[in-house]
């Protein structure tokens, strides 16, 4: 089941934007986040290992394993940024992830890399669309109390600065996770399986539902944070 999202629209009845759009657009950035780590690049910050929300699976652990383990650098970027492989790394559908691609590219919010071909996240115009129109775009709202995968302030990325105990958080709805608060439906309903293979992509996304939720103070920290994962890179 699709959860069903607003999007801009052209006028004509047309989406332009959708949530998968955004979950893409960040795989793209942790992936070259991903890309910097490999090449030894000291001012990319690595996020611990105990960023999981969640019980771990053996499948899990193979599928992380298989980000990292890689022939050189230019194979693991040949095959990670196919279209098969980030189908397999978000779960969207490879239908999805092309059309997406091409919508991004028409706005302006996705291009090819000029040196290695590969689908790129224009991160300037992205933070831009995320700090002052993703609230309006893509409003959201916290639900029954439900288990799931904690987001906002607070998952790991923000809990130490403004999460305090015995408040009800904001959690994605999911089966696995160890969390218990108030259920957030995520950008797209693949999320949850998504971020379990990428540290970097659930710091991203909670950041993101952090400035959907937050007020002026607590928004512009998290997009403070949000802006320096993507100027590392």
């Amino acid at each position: 089941m699709v959860v069903p999202c607003p999007g801009t629209g052209d006028g004509n009845g047309k989406d332009i934007m959708k949530g998968q759009d955004i979950l893409l657009l960040l795989k793209l950035v942790a992936l070259q986040r991903q890309e910097q780590q490999l090449n030894g690049t000291e001012s990319v910050r690595q996020w611990p290992e105990l960023w999981q929300d969640w019980d771990i699976t053996e499948e899990d652990e193979l599928q992380q394993k298989g980000i990292i383990e890689f022939s050189g650098i230019e194979a693991w970027r040949e095959s990670l940024y196919t279209v098969r492989a980030l189908e397999k790394s978000t779960g969207i559908s490879k239908t999805r992830i092309a059309d997406s691609l091409k919508r991004c590219t028409d706005i302006g919010l996705a291009k090819k890399d000029r040196k290695y071909g590969v689908p790129r996240t224009n991160k300037k115009s992205l933070l831009e669309f995320i700090i002052y129109g993703i609230r309006y775009v893509f409003p959201v709202r916290m639900g029954e109390l439900t288990r799931g995968i904690a987001t906002s302030f607070a998952a790991p990325v923000l809990n130490q600065k403004l999460f305090s105990a015995g408040e009800l958080f904001a959690v994605w709805p999911d089966e696995r996770a160890k969390s218990k608060g108030l259920k957030v439906m995520p950008l797209f309903h693949t999320v949850p399986y998504a971020v379990r293979l990428d540290g970097d992509l659930y710091a991203m996304l909670a950041l993101v539902d952090a400035i959907r939720l937050g007020n002026q103070r607590e928004a512009g920290l998290a997009a403070n944070m949000l802006e320096k994962m993507f100027t590392e890179v």
